[in-house]
């Protein structure tokens, strides 16, 4: 089985990338051939910092070891090092459908708030579906919020198929059964988010234990004292959810055990289990952070891994559009 995620080295990692997202790939490495990017093309659809990025990408690779990928495992490299993404991107955008880009909700949502919408916010889809598919990927493991985007990319790869003959394994997405989309703490309708939520609302990787557990204390619940897992108490259901994961249960179990309590009690226990969820994964992090020319040495074998893998796909989709081969 193949298998590929990729992850945006943007903004400061949350709890909710760790749910839905690092914690995955650390398990389904285990299920076969694995692919892990750090796609820092997708960064600059909106304005960066050219250093931010150049530090965050390092950041998001030592934060991506620390929460179990192997690089004797698992492929994980830069996408820039890999320039077949850039040129499938750019041959599939031609089966690419522009209504389709232009009903990409998250493209909805960043675009309304910037007066600069760049091209590539628009396009950027395409490039992830090149990303997927490039390495014939059976399983996309992901969260809840790119299921649409995951959905584009098997319509493209049916319709190159369908037009130029079978070239792409069409993907099926892996989500969490329980923290597929884990949300903020303050604003308890939007998912917990590196760029666009609140600071007492987003739980990041690197907070202080202390930070942790007084960010739970001031989480927002709602009206009645029950404590269950409902479309009407999005804070308790959040909540419900974080201690599951963080305590491997079932949230059922977690209702049940909480039966007569009150908000406070869960509060204080969540803080309590986050806190030693992740406190491994920071100490992790900070070791492997200071050897920075250890990482890079590490991302270069991971780039010539992946570029190994990518090259025959994108030659046979060039050779299948009608592209004369060089030489």
């Amino acid at each position: 089985m193949r298998i590929f995620s990729g992850i945006q080295p943007t903004g400061d990692k949350h709890l909710g990338n760790y749910i839905g997202g690092f914690r995955q790939y650390a398990k389904t490495q285990e299920l076969g051939e694995a692919f892990f990017c750090i796609v820092d093309l997708h960064s600059i659809t909106v304005e960066h910092d050219p250093r931010d990025l150049y530090e965050r990408t390092l950041d998001l690779y030592a934060m991506l070891l620390a929460a179990g990928l192997d690089p004797n495992r698992s492929t994980v490299f830069v996408q820039s090092h890999v320039t077949a993404h850039a040129e499938a991107s750019w041959l599939l955008s031609a089966v690419t459908s522009f209504g389709q880009l232009g009903r990409m909700t998250q493209f909805k949502e960043k675009g309304d708030v910037r007066e600069f919408v760049s091209a590539g916010l628009f396009t950027y889809p395409v490039l992830m579906a090149g990303d997927i598919l490039l390495y014939r990927t059976d399983r996309v493991p992901i969260g809840d919020d790119q299921r649409q985007h995951l959905e584009l990319a098997r319509d493209v790869a049916e319709r190159f198929n369908s037009r130029f003959g079978e070239t792409f394994v069409v993907p099926e997405g892996i989500y969490p059964e329980v923290g597929a989309r884990i949300m903020d703490l303050q604003e308890t309708t939007r998912k917990m988010s590196t760029t666009g939520g609140t600071e007492q609302g987003t739980v990041k990787l690197l907070d202080e234990p202390d930070v942790i557990r007084k960010k739970f204390r001031l989480a927002v619940t709602d009206s009645g004292r029950e404590i269950r897992r409902a479309a009407d108490k999005p804070g308790v259901s959040n909540l419900v959810d974080i201690l599951a994961v963080a305590t491997d249960c079932t949230p059922a179990e977690v209702e049940t055990a909480y039966e007569g309590k009150g908000y406070g009690d869960l509060k204080t226990d969540v803080g309590d289990a986050v806190v030693a969820f992740v406190t491994p994964v920071r100490e992790r992090y900070l070791e492997l952070r200071g050897d920075e020319p250890e990482l890079r040495r590490l991302l270069a074998g991971g780039a010539e891994k992946a570029e190994t893998e990518a090259a025959p796909t994108l030659a046979a989709m060039y050779e299948r559009m009608g592209f004369v081969a060089r030489g």
